[in-house]
């Protein structure tokens, strides 16, 4: 079964120079039945130093730039864990609970004789 994968920033910590310390983000797979599964991850950061010429000033950051960076490190081990994590979610919407099959059946709802 394919899986859509979506991501979004949902938050960051900064020092009072700008410098990023902190992410936070969610990354969402959507399988070819519209089933949805989500994993949420924090992910340290140093956006760098601010006298580099690739440096980009805190207010000028975009959501791209930020998950470029987390993309960077979501990979390999941690990649296959994260996607894991949203597949099983994915596969418990599957799952719910069951009468036991050696329990009598349910009383049947007495019908409401209101005339």
């Amino acid at each position: 079964m394919s899986m859509t994968y979506t991501w979004e920033v949902t938050g960051l910590k900064n020092t009072s120079d700008g410098t990023v310390v902190q992410t936070y983000w969610k990354k969402t797979g959507t399988d070819s039945d519209g089933n949805v599964g989500t994993f949420a991850g924090a992910t340290p950061f140093d956006n760098g130093d601010p006298t580099a010429d690739d440096y980009i000033a805190f207010a000028d950051l975009t959501e791209e730039d930020v998950l470029g960076w987390i993309q960077a490190v979501v990979v390999d081990d941690y990649e296959t864990h994260v996607n894991g994590q949203i597949q099983k979610q994915i596969d418990q919407l599957a799952v719910s609970d069951a009468d036991m099959p050696w329990a009598p059946a349910p009383e049947p709802a007495p019908a409401d004789d209101a005339d």
